[in-house]
């Protein structure tokens, strides 16, 4: 079979086939896409590697997808060439975006279920997204050769989900190819070929898009109507930009370039633009001759769920972090961000991600591609705070917290959906109330899978959370969570004093229940942190004036005593008086130095351990 991509200018709509993997994280959709790529003969034997999609070092080390990556592969079938457009997708909950964006691309997708985990929290939030695009769903068992395997029995538990029999989940395994040739004969006669007007104005959709150093934005497109075709000017609709197409053409998986892109094609276009700002996903692409009269529909933005300060260690850097979010961002398209400015840490931006696997992703992908050393503080959701006069404040970062009677502060909260062993059902519902939660139902999969759903403040569970939970249930269970609103809560505004005085940095907003021991907890790790000075200094902690704990950092004696050897007491006496009316002028007058490492360690939050692949 030839390795080369069918050349697109001689590809009609009716012999494209565009289908996505989605999956819950490490049910094999890397490994699945891998031996798609060996069988339709895109990648040879010498290319080949595992996780050939994963193009980013940080996805290789971690064993995760992070990024969507779309390739066209050859497949015959009853005697026809087709071009099948693949995406794979990323898993985790955190990156539910690029999913959604996938599928807007697509017309089908394969729901793939490791044949020995069964069906998880993730795997059903995906199912939910591609039956909203009206998809069309092949369900696979993958890992059939694992000797865990349970094919029958989870093949029962995934029929009953989608509503079909269990002899129509295809079983296949990643690792051997076993089954892969037949899903790909599926693939061609279940998933309906692209409908789109080839005689109308082109229009193409926009859902990703890379920086390359060299050649500049990189754009994917998938074409709806018309045809783009190389060197004619195209339009984009939302910023009225207008570029010259240099180059067009198709990932196979590598880019191949094509005299152009028709009905329901997946591919790239370069335009040579450097300014990131111009490409945006979700945007418009029109022929600028000939535009269309309307831009498509695009995506819903999405809604920053956890918010973190990132500040360069050495401020000299500020110019090139702004450069490097640009950028990011045209990658990235989930990532908010705006300037703010520390008094402890001093110019940075506040970021806005999906989760904490987003935040700790995106701290690393900034640190290795742009050569960068960061600063990320202690992650918080967003508040609404109401005043006693009616004025609302939105709250992003504690400092921002306004002063005064305070009539009401919503916080936003999730629909939490864990899937587990029913043996565990007591674990979790104690975690769940120790974090406010609100049980809203349960249903039992099959007889020892049960499926818990929760309302839980968002603040509760970007920490620990989900660490508690795997550890309450030995690794079993899995989690998946998506905004519900915002819901009014007792909490209150925890502020730290050094000597008196109210350090924003140190500040943080908790429910009232927990104000005691996050100042106790602030208290105790301030006092190992600060360095002793001439004079004893207060830490507290203070819900406005009431103070609610407090540590004393020692003053540092200084021997006044060692030039005095033999002689009479009265002289000693006298130096001790002295050094005390002293240090007693000092602390009147004397400000608390505060080193820029125990800010640091005070405020950035090792996100690392704190939420494993979900």
């Amino acid at each position: 079979m030839a390795r080369t991509a069918p050349t697109p200018s001689a590809t009609p709509p009716d012999a494209i086939r565009n289908f996505c993997i989605i999956a819950h994280i490490d049910h094999g959709k890397s490994t699945l896409a891998d031996r798609m790529l060996q069988i339709t003969g895109v990648v040879d034997a010498r290319q080949m590697r595992d996780q050939y999609l994963d193009r980013m070092d940080i996805e290789r080390e971690r064993g995760i997808t992070i990024k969507s990556q779309a390739v066209r592969m050859p497949w015959e079938f009853d005697g026809r060439s087709y071009a099948l457009n693949m995406i794979d997708t990323p898993g985790h909950v955190d990156f539910s975006y690029e999913v959604s964006r996938s599928l807007a691309a697509c017309e089908g997708a394969v729901l793939l279920v490791d044949a020995a985990q069964g069906i998880e929290a993730q795997t059903l939030a995906n199912l939910y997204l591609a039956l909203e695009n009206d998809l069309t769903i092949i369900p696979v068992l993958n890992k059939i050769d694992l000797p865990a395997a349970q094919p029958d029995k989870y093949a029962e538990e995934l029929a009953r989900l989608i509503g079909t029999d269990p002899s129509a989940c295809r079983r296949v395994s990643g690792k051997t190819g076993d089954g892969v040739a037949r899903l790909l004969d599926d693939i061609v006669r279940e998933v309906p070929p692209p409908v789109g007007d080839a005689d109308a104005p082109a229009r193409a959709m926009i859902f990703d898009s890379v920086y390359d150093i060299y050649r500049g934005v990189v754009t994917y497109v998938r074409v709806i109507d018309g045809r783009l075709s190389a060197r004619e000017r195209i339009l984009m609709m939302s910023t009225r930009a207008t570029h010259e197409l240099l180059e067009i053409g198709v990932i196979s998986p590598e880019p191949v370039p094509s005299a152009g892109l028709g009905v329901g094609e997946v591919g790239y276009l370069i335009t040579g633009v450097k300014d990131v700002r111009q490409s945006k996903v979700g945007d418009t692409v029109t022929n600028s001759a000939k535009p269309a009269t309307g831009a498509l529909a695009g995506y819903r933005d999405p809604k920053p769920m956890v918010f973190s300060g990132l500040y360069p260690i050495d401020g000299s850097d500020y110019p090139a972090l702004r450069e490097a979010l640009d950028k990011l961002k045209l990658n990235d398209a989930a990532l908010v961000y705006e300037p703010e400015t520390s008094a402890a840490l001093g110019f940075g931006f506040r970021c806005g991600f999906l989760g904490l696997l987003h935040l700790e992703i995106v701290r690393e992908r900034l640190e290795r591609e742009f050569d960068l050393d960061l600063i990320s503080t202690a992650p918080n959701v967003v508040y609404q705070v109401t005043m006693e006069d009616g004025t609302e404040v939105v709250v992003t970062n504690p400092s921002e917290f306004p002063g005064g009677k305070v009539a009401e502060v919503r916080e936003p909260v999730v629909r939490a959906t864990v899937l587990a062993p029913s043996d565990y059902i007591g674990s979790i519902m104690e975690l769940c109330q120790q974090r406010r939660g609100t049980l809203r139902g349960m249903d039992y999969l099959s007889e020892d899978r049960v499926e818990m759903r929760y309302t839980l403040p968002l603040a509760e569970i970007v920490f620990d959370f989900f660490d508690q939970l795997k550890s309450r249930t030995r690794g079993y269970a899995s989690l998946d969570y998506e905004a519900d609103g915002d819901v009014a809560a007792d909490l209150v505004k925890v502020d730290i004093l050094l000597h008196g005085e109210a350090v924003d940095a140190f500040s943080a907003i908790v429910h009232k229940d927990k104000a005691y021991s996050y100042g106790v907890e602030m208290a105790g790790r301030l006092r190992k942190l600060i360095p002793r000075q001439q004079f004893e200094v207060p830490i507290q902690a203070a819900i406005g004036a009431r103070v609610i704990a407090r540590e004393n950092v020692r003053a540092m004696r200084k021997d006044v005593l060692a030039k005095c050897y033999g002689g009479d007491i009265t002289r000693k006496r006298k130096l001790l008086e002295k050094q005390k009316e002293g240090k007693r002028r000092m602390k009147m007058v004397g400000r608390v130095e505060v080193p820029q490492e125990a800010f640091i360690a005070a405020l950035t939050n090792d996100v690392a351990g704190a939420d494993k692949r979900k």
